[in-house]
């Protein structure tokens, strides 16, 4: 069925390491418009907030462990969390060292807020990582490039009807994720950027 597929593809291209990898780019990208600032920040927050967890999840995956990498079974997604929560930790530890720009430090660190909540959720009941990075995101690009950015906004609506669409998640999963992907990024990430 059309929909079906249409929802598949918006499953994986608004994956959550896909749009954390993107991000970490653009906001790093962005950050050296200031003078003497390399562009490329975003490579090391990317490899932290999202290769290495993506990694070790693939590899679950290949031996098994994991049915898939989007961990549909709620109980398989606390260790991938925790994985991703210290690749995190690791990887703002390394970028503040080594002098990386405010906003690339920013939102490295939203996006632990972010992990660390969905971890904590995760015990109870199956929110939305598709959704919350989603909706995250969008937020994250309004901070950074104002209210243009709110164009995103469909995306994320998108991102959220075909995890619907797919019975990975109910609409309150994807709305509750959404709700606090949001919230955290327009909170967290504009506070840490100041």
């Amino acid at each position: 069925m059309r929909a079906d597929r249409a929802a598949r593809i918006a499953s994986e291209v608004f994956a959550p390491a896909v749009l954390v990898a993107v991000l970490m780019l653009v906001v790093g990208w962005h950050a050296g418009d200031a003078p003497g600032v390399s562009r490329w920040w975003g490579l090391p927050g990317a490899l932290f907030a999202a290769g290495i967890p993506l990694a070790y999840v693939l590899r679950g995956v290949r031996q098994g462990r994991l049915t898939s990498h989007h961990i549909p079974e709620r109980e398989h997604r606390l260790v991938p969390l925790l994985i991703g929560i210290a690749s995190v930790a690791a990887g703002l530890v390394a970028l503040i060292v080594l002098g990386a720009p405010r906003d690339v430090v920013a939102l490295l660190a939203a996006g632990g807020a972010g992990l660390v909540v969905f971890t904590a959720v995760t015990h109870w009941w199956k929110m939305s990582i598709h959704a919350g990075v989603a909706a995250g995101t969008a937020a994250t690009l309004t901070a950074v490039y104002g209210p243009a950015a709110l164009l995103s906004v469909p995306f994320v609506l998108l991102a959220c009807w075909a995890r619907v669409r797919l019975s990975a998640h109910t609409i309150a999963q994807v709305v509750a994720g959404a709700a606090v992907g949001a919230a955290i990024a327009g909170t967290v990430f504009p506070a840490l950027r100041q």
